[in-house]
């Protein structure tokens, strides 16, 4: 495509108008493939949503036999007869089997779990055979997908295709049509079958990969002297008020010697801060680019075990941790 630009303009102006019909043919056969087969998590083939057509080889084979066929009449060849109608025979005895390779069979989609934007999804499908034949050289892949999923399927069996999807935008994903294909047995035929899957997946945004350090988390009382709490003194610092049965080892007898009451170096973590996360925090940044932030942002307080919170135009999700927390934060950035 890349040389269609050196190319003159009216050159180039006739081979665009040429593809219009083509596309527009494309669309047009798809919205009819999809009206016959709604979107659906799980799907049946039977012969109404089952195609078969020949391949580029077996046209070349058609016409080939047509060459032998007009040879064998010309010349009087009842070898050229008996080599015709075998291959002839051979051909459409290959329709069916590769029709019926795909008949039957019973395609699921798993449930898909959401990823960040620009990450690999993985996507399974389940495929179930319920006939006592073998099903061989089975192609399943996304429209619009070059490398094909190969599958084989034994007797009153089932597999598990993984294909890959890299969503490059937030929120709910519609997951492309997908096709299942085969050439089997001799490759002149080719049977497919669509299938839209109904599910959507939710794609979180993009993590900012060096974002800056995490907003101030406030810390309440505990980021005063204690010193100016007097008998009213929280943990600070690894330090608490003097307990009965302390023992003497524990006292900070500096502090002791300048505040009235007794304080004791306590083994209990000290209190984590909470902090609320808002795009007023991504100061200069766009939409887009704020929410990446972020999802960043979210993760590394999750990873930290802070407690934080989420403010966003239309939504307050109040402090909080665990993984239901991050996930409802994730949730709400890729739906913002």
């Amino acid at each position: 495509m890349g040389g269609l630009q050196h190319m003159p303009y009216p050159i180039r102006r006739f081979l665009h108008a040429c593809q219009q019909p083509r596309i527009k043919l494309s669309a047009r056969w798809h919205a009819w493939v999809q009206s016959r087969a709604p979107a659906q998590d799980s799907l049946v083939l039977t012969h109404r949503n089952v195609y078969i057509l020949p391949t580029r080889s077996g046209l070349m084979l058609a016409v080939t036999l047509l060459v032998l066929l007009i040879a064998s009449i010309n010349y009087q060849i009842n070898l050229g007869y008996l080599l015709t109608f075998l291959l002839a025979g051979s051909a459409l005895a290959s329709m069916l089997v590769c029709h019926e390779t795909l008949r039957g069979l019973s395609l699921k989609l798993l449930p898909v779990q959401p990823t960040h934007a620009g990450m690999p999804m993985p996507i399974n499908v389940e495929v179930n055979n319920p006939s006592n034949r073998q099903r061989n050289g089975l192609q399943l892949q996304f429209r619009g997908q070059a490398q094909p999923v190969w599958l084989e399927l034994p007797e009153r069996g089932h597999a598990t295709a993984q294909l890959v999807l890299r969503p490059q935008q937030r929120g709910r994903l519609e997951l492309p049509a997908l096709r299942l294909e085969t050439h089997f047995p001799i490759g002149v035929f080719r049977a497919w079958a669509w299938w839209s899957p109904a599910a959507q997946v939710l794609v979180y945004p993009a993590a900012e990969t060096h974002p800056p350090p995490l907003p101030h988390a406030s810390q309440g009382e505990s980021n005063l002297d204690p010193g100016q709490l007097g008998t009213q003194i929280t943990s600070w610092d690894g330090v608490r008020p003097y307990r009965r049965n302390d023992p003497l080892h524990r006292i900070v007898w500096k502090k002791a010697a300048h505040h009235r009451d007794l304080v004791s170096r306590d083994d209990e973590p000290a209190p984590q801060g909470q902090l609320v996360l808002s795009l007023s925090d991504c100061h200069g940044l766009g939409l887009e680019e704020g929410l990446s932030r972020l999802c960043a942002w979210v993760l590394e307080a999750e990873q930290s075990g802070l407690r934080y919170g989420l403010r966003l135009p239309a939504q307050m999700i109040d402090p909080d941790v665990g993984a239901i927390h991050q996930q409802r934060c994730l949730e709400a950035l890729a739906l913002c």
